[in-house]
């Protein structure tokens, strides 16, 4: 469904138990810059309507969640602030073709694949943290991440087959994890 080739590691789940607050600080930063991604393709691709709706809806989705974890930091008093991102998604972002419609079919991709890993990543942390409310609210994200990935996975096959769509998902899905096994030694959400 998710169309991931490897799972979370138990280096990220140790960052995670070593600098809890920075995981949070970067899911607010990811959920900021999947808007801005979704919204950002509305203005390269405004001829495609369907697309145009779908990515209002993500926008308005994804701005939620960036306030949800917002108000999740104030709750713990973890003050919001600007971090070094991880280098994931331009890793991503660089595989991504120059050349239309091919570059409109991977940039969809690489959203999804994007969703995806954020899809897991929120189900590893449910899993994995003694925090219920933590538990509770990553949970609570994964159905919007999954349905994300699956929208920017179908939006993907307006510019080109299905088929051709499936087979560059796959060799981008390979890459993803070739970024994921490399791992970083900052704690992020995708590090």
């Amino acid at each position: 469904m998710l169309h991931l080739r490897s799972k979370t590691d138990q280096r990220w789940l140790r960052q995670v138990d070593e600098h809890l607050d920075e995981i949070l600080i970067d899911h607010a930063h990811c959920e900021k810059k999947a808007a801005g991604t979704a919204l950002n393709l509305i203005f390269h691709y405004v001829e495609d309507r369907e697309l145009c709706r779908e990515m209002t809806a993500i926008v308005n989705e994804e701005l939620d969640h960036f306030h949800q974890v917002l108000d999740l930091l104030a709750r713990r008093g973890v003050r919001f602030r600007r971090l070094k991102p991880s280098q994931y998604g331009r890793k991503l972002n660089d595989l991504a073709s120059r050349q239309e419609p091919q570059r409109a079919v991977d940039r969809l991709l690489v959203a999804a694949l994007i969703e995806a890993r954020s899809c897991e990543r929120f189900q590893a942390l449910a899993d994995h943290v003694d925090d219920a409310e933590l538990r509770t609210f990553y949970q609570s994200l994964f159905e919007s991440e999954a349905r994300h990935h699956a929208t920017y996975t179908r939006l993907a096959m307006h510019y080109a087959s299905e088929r051709d769509v499936l087979r560059r998902l796959d060799e981008l899905a390979a890459a993803e994890a070739a970024i994921m096994a490399t791992g970083e030694a900052v704690p992020r959400m995708h590090s």
